[in-house]
C-alpha cells in the first residue's frame, strides 16, 4: 500500500473515530452484534426461507440493501448521542446509553433469528423475546406505520434490519 493511501485510511478512521465519539469496547461490540444479526439475517432468508422481509421469505437484494442503511442509520444514532454528550458535557453518558440499547436490540434480534432458523433457545430467553414482541415501542419515523420497525415487525426479529 502506498503511503498517500494509508495516510487516508488512517486520517479517515481517525475520523470516524472522533465522530463517534471514541472507540472502545462497547462499540466494538454493537460492530460485532450488527454483523452477526446482518449475517444471520442473510442466512434466514438465504438458507431457511424464512424471512418476513420478503412474501417468499427468501434473499431479496432490495431488503438487503434496507438492512444495510438501517444499520447505517444505527450508527449515525451514535454519532447524535455522542456529539449531544459531548455539547452537554456529559461524560459519554448518553453516547454509552445509546449503545447499549443498540447493543441489546442486536442481541434480542441475532436470538430471534436464532429462533426462527431451529436453534434451540432457553425458555427465558423466547419468553424475554415474546415480551418484548408484546411491548408498545415508539419509534420516531418518517415511514408509513406499516413500515416502522417494532419488536415484532417484518422479520419478528426485534426491530432486526436485515433480510
Amino acid at each position: 500500500m502506498s503511503a498517500a493511501k494509508a495516510a487516508v485510511l488512517i486520517s479517515s478512521g481517525a475520523v470516524m473515530t472522533a465522530l463517534f465519539g471514541g472507540w472502545d469496547g462497547a462499540m466494538s461490540t454493537l460492530c460485532v452484534f450488527i454483523l452477526m444479526d446482518y449475517l444471520a439475517g442473510i442466512v434466514l432468508a438465504g438458507v431457511f426461507r424464512r424471512s418476513k422481509h420478503t412474501a417468499g421469505g427468501g434473499l431479496d437484494s432490495r431488503a438487503g440493501l434496507m438492512g444495510l442503511f438501517r444499520k447505517a442509520g444505527m450508527m449515525l444514532v451514535v454519532i447524535v448521542a455522542a456529539r449531544l454528550d459531548m455539547l452537554c458535557g456529559l461524560d459519554g453518558v448518553l453516547r454509552s446509553g445509546t449503545i447499549y440499547a443498540l447493543i441489546a436490540n442486536e442481541a434480542l434480534s441475532v436470538i430471534e433469528n436464532l429462533g426462527l432458523m431451529g436453534v434451540p433457545l432457553p425458555e427465558t430467553l423466547r419468553s424475554a423475546i415474546e415480551r418484548l414482541r408484546n411491548r408498545d415501542v415508539h419509534q420516531i419515523s418518517t415511514t408509513e406505520p406499516s413500515e416502522q420497525i417494532t419488536p415484532s415487525s417484518e422479520d419478528g426479529s426485534s426491530g432486526s434490519d436485515t433480510l
